[in-house]
């Protein structure tokens, strides 16, 4: 973990160096909405249990480049949660997006860009979990948001590239093999960001 951290302070060292006039750094935190599968029927399970599969995420940014195109990249720690069968599986880890962006008109941009993970820690109520297939993985943002001044809001789309399982084994149920759970993150994210 020590070395991920010192990785994603080295990125944001170096991104500073190539900073031109829109450059800051700043904070920012939001919701995280995890999928089970199709998000259309997740949204209408969300509908019913507005708190089902709701985790958050804080962090810090910095935004380096002109005035039409930047870079920024994150360190934000994230928790999130999903629903199997009425069971939660809890994952924190630390989320390194380095995003690509386009200021499209007045406050509105646009970005996309890789998220690189690294998975702290994860938990099934009532389940052992053995450890997950890769701490590391790698995923992919895209979104959009709109900044008001220091105030920023936007909405982001973000999906695991590579496979990634946890398995695990019920402690009610001797007899039966191990079980998996895909760990990829697959989510819609909305957060707030302040610039200082």
């Amino acid at each position: 973990m020590k070395k991920t951290i010192l990785v994603a302070f080295m990125a944001l060292s170096g991104f500073y160096g190539i900073a031109q006039g829109d450059s800051g750094f700043g904070i920012k935190g939001g919701l995280n909405y995890n999928a089970n599968g199709d998000y259309f029927e997740s949204a209408g399970d969300a509908a019913r249990n507005p708190d089902r599969n709701v985790g958050y995420h804080v962090g810090v940014f910095g935004k380096f480049g002109a005035s039409k195109v930047y870079v920024r990249p994150e360190l934000v720690y994230t928790k999130t949660k999903s629903d199997y069968d009425e069971a939660d599986f809890d994952m924190s880890k630390l989320d390194v997006p380095v995003l690509l962006g386009i200021n499209l008109v007045g406050p509105l941009h646009v970005f996309a860009g890789p998220s690189f993970q690294y998975i702290l820690d994860t938990e099934f109520d009532g389940v052992t979990i053995d450890d997950v297939e890769n701490d590391f993985s790698v995923g992919m943002n895209i979104g959009a948001g709109v900044n008001f001044g220091k105030l920023g809001i936007d909405l982001r789309y973000e999906r695991g590239f590579s496979d990634n399982e946890a398995s695990f084994i019920n402690t009610n149920i001797t007899n039966l093999g191990p079980s998996r759970i895909d760990t990829r993150p697959d989510q819609l994210i909305l957060s707030l960001s302040l610039a200082l």
